[in-house]
Formats: structure tokens, C-alpha cells, sequence
């Protein structure tokens, strides 16, 4: 008799606890509904296109701080392909391929600091990866608007590399060799504008992200290394900023 009382009195708790918020709960419409937003990209449609940078910097004896005659060369890299399929009005699932590959040739450098002073010579270093990358975006236009919208792409991406590192500063050239593997979650919002009628230009930048790392070293083809590293980033960096060319058809 008393476990049927006690077996009561918590399903009355229970029912009171699940039902008491809903009875006076109230709806605040605060303007951030964005389910009737209209179709700004309708379900169906297909999109393809991608972003692409390249830099290049070439010093003669150039000074920078306490590092003095630089003479070196060197470039960067970055292509990133991407297609979309909108599930539904403004969603969409697809995937990204981002290829990217950095240079640095470094003839000579001279660092000075009161009794230190250090020389550099013949370093060269490449790097390149490959980012397999699942991608979802949100589009949430400017009112009623056909042509101007924000966008979020969230990424889930796998990505392989390989660099090197030679120093022949040396009697004898020594070199290490990198294979890197790595994880990571990243959030990358923008803004898109329609050129026409099927070509977007969009402005994203990279602001919050989660990157796990794993590296296997091998220093002159006898020493074996590995290093682990987890990165979250939460901020905007301006070096990060893509600019890119989609068709939306």
C-alpha cells in the first residue's frame, strides 16, 4: 500500500513538472523566424562553383624587424571546388574538395638581436593537402529580397597532406618528411549576391572551428616522430576571408 502511494505521488510530480510550463507558456515572436522566409534558392536546385587564391612574394635583401637581408622566394596556393543540391527551400548538402600547396625557397637571412646573431641559408620547404569536406548551407535572405542573402556552410572534413623540409646550411643537407592527416568541424558564414540570373559572387570567411591533427615525421630517412595537436578557434581572421564564383541552376 505504501509503494502504490509512494508510485503516485511520483507520477504526479512528473505530470505536474511536464505539463506546468506549457500551461502558461507564451510565444515571443522576436523576428528571427526565418521558416517563412520564402524561397530565396527553391528545393531542387543545383549548385556549382568554388573559390581560388594565389599569392606569390619574391624578397632581395629585404629587411623585416630584426631580420635583415632576406632574400628568398616563395608562393601559395588554394583551389576549392564545391556542389550543392538544395533538399529544401534554402538548405542544401553537398561536398567540397579544397586542394592547397605553400613554397618557401630561402636563400640567405641574417638575424641580429645584441649578442645573438644567427645565419640562415638554403632552407626550402613545401607543403600540400588535400581537404575532403561534407558541406551544409543555410541561406536566410535580406527580406523579400531575390538577389542579396546570408549564408552559413557548415563542414565536416578529412583532409591528407605532405610536407618537407630541407636545410642544406650544413656540411651535410639534412631534411625531414611529414605525413598529416586531420579532422575537423568548421563554420564558415558569408554573403551572396546574384550577379544574374544564375551566377552568385559570395564573401565567406572562416570564424569558428574545431581541427584535430596527427602528424608522422621522418628526419633523414633514420629518426621516426609523431605529434598530435587540437586547435578551436573561435574568432574571425581577416587572412581566412574566400572569395568565390557559384552557379546556381
Amino acid at each position: 500500500m505504501r509503494g502504490s502511494t509512494l508510485l503516485k505521488a511520483l507520477l504526479s510530480i512528473i505530470a505536474l513538472t511536464t505539463l506546468a510550463p506549457g500551461a502558461g507558456a507564451q510565444r515571443y515572436d522576436r523576428g528571427y523566424d526565418f521558416s517563412n522566409s520564402g524561397g530565396f534558392l527553391k528545393k531542387g536546385t543545383w549548385m556549382a562553383g568554388g573559390t581560388f587564391s594565389y599569392s606569390f612574394h619574391d624578397n632581395d635583401d629585404y629587411n623585416f624587424l630584426v631580420i635583415e637581408d632576406i632574400n628568398s622566394i616563395g608562393y601559395g596556393l588554394n583551389v576549392s571546388p564545391a556542389f550543392c543540391y538544395m533538399i529544401r527551400d534554402n538548405m542544401g548538402l553537398g561536398m567540397r574538395v579544397e586542394y592547397s600547396r605553400n613554397m618557401l625557397k630561402l636563400d640567405d637571412a641574417h638575424i641580429d638581436i645584441e649578442d645573438v646573431s644567427v645565419d640562415f641559408h638554403n632552407y626550402h620547404l613545401i607543403k600540400q593537402m588535400i581537404n575532403t569536406k561534407i558541406i551544409m548551407r543555410n541561406y536566410i535572405p535580406f527580406g523579400d529580397s531575390k538577389r542579396f542573402a546570408m549564408f552559413a556552410e557548415s563542414q565536416l572534413s578529412f583532409g591528407y597532406g605532405q610536407g618537407k623540409v630541407a636545410n642544406g646550411n650544413l656540411e651535410y643537407p639534412k631534411g625531414s618528411y611529414d605525413s598529416i592527416t586531420n579532422l575537423g568541424i568548421n563554420l564558415c558564414p558569408g554573403l551572396m549576391a546574384f550577379a544574374d540570373e544564375h551566377f552568385a559572387v559570395e564573401l565567406s570567411v572562416k570564424m569558428l572551428g574545431l581541427n584535430i591533427s596527427h602528424v608522422d615525421q621522418t628526419h633523414n630517412q633514420i629518426y621516426y616522430g609523431s605529434r598530435n595537436s587540437t586547435s578551436v578557434n573561435f574568432k574571425i581572421n581577416v587572412l581566412s576571408v574566400g572569395v568565390g564564383i557559384y552557379y546556381y541552376l
